[in-house]
C-alpha cells in the first residue's frame, strides 16, 4: 500500500510539475516610427518600412528557437507613441530592448555611412551597444542620449541606426533582400549570446 501511494505521490507532481508555467524571458525590439510618422524617407524608402522588416525577421527566427520570446513595440504600420512604448517594455522587464532606426544626414549624398549606436547611462546598455559594434564592422558606438526610449526604459536598452538612407551604399544594404538578412543575422546572433 505505501509503495502505490508513493507511485500516487509521485505520478501526481510530476504531472503538476510538468503543468508549472516557465518564467518567459523576453527581448523587445522597437521598429521605430510607424503609421503617418515616416521617419527619414527617399526615393520611395521610409525607415518605418526598413525597421519594420527587420524587426519581424528578427522575431520570426528568434521566436522559432524556444529561448527568448520577442515582442515588437508595433508589428505592423501604426502609429504608437514613445510613452506607450516604453510601458510596454517596463511591463515585460526584458532581457534587452533593441530601438532599430535609420539615420540622414543634411547632404543630398551623405559621406558618412555605417551603424549608430546610442546607449543608456548603464553599464549592461554600454556592453550591449559593444557587442553590437563588433558584429557590424562600419559601426560606431556614440555613446549616450537623452532620448526617451534610452531614458524611460529600465531594461538594458540601445538605440541603433541602421544606417544612413540618403548614402546609396547603405540605402542599398538596408532595402535589398540580402542586407536586411545579413542585418537580421548579426542581431540574431548577438540576442543568442546573451
Amino acid at each position: 500500500m505505501k509503495g502505490t501511494k508513493l507511485l500516487i505521490v509521485s505520478l501526481f507532481s510530476a504531472v503538476f510539475l510538468s503543468f508549472t508555467p516557465v518564467t518567459k524571458k523576453y527581448i523587445v525590439i522597437d521598429p521605430g516610427h510607424g503609421g503617418n510618422d515616416l521617419g527619414v524617407n527617399l526615393n520611395g524608402y521610409s525607415e518605418k518600412e526598413i525597421t519594420l522588416a527587420i524587426a519581424k525577421e528578427i522575431k520570426t527566427i528568434i521566436d522559432s528557437q524556444d529561448k527568448y520570446e520577442v515582442v515588437l513595440t508595433r508589428d505592423s504600420d501604426t502609429d504608437s507613441q514613445l510613452r506607450e512604448r516604453t510601458e510596454l517594455i517596463n511591463k515585460l522587464t526584458p532581457e534587452m530592448v533593441i530601438s532599430l532606426h535609420v539615420n540622414r544626414s543634411p547632404q543630398k549624398e551623405s559621406t558618412q555611412q555605417g551603424q549608430e549606436i546610442y546607449f543608456q547611462n548603464s553599464d549592461p546598455s554600454k556592453v550591449l551597444a559593444e557587442r553590437i559594434s563588433q558584429k557590424f564592422t562600419s559601426s560606431k558606438v556614440i555613446g549616450e542620449r537623452n532620448l526617451h526610449i534610452l531614458r524611460e526604459s529600465k531594461s538594458p536598452t540601445v538605440l541603433v541606426e541602421l544606417g544612413f538612407i540618403n548614402n546609396s551604399k547603405d540605402r542599398a544594404y538596408m532595402t535589398s533582400k540580402e542586407g536586411q538578412k545579413e542585418i537580421v543575422q548579426k542581431f540574431v546572433e548577438i540576442i543568442n549570446e546573451n
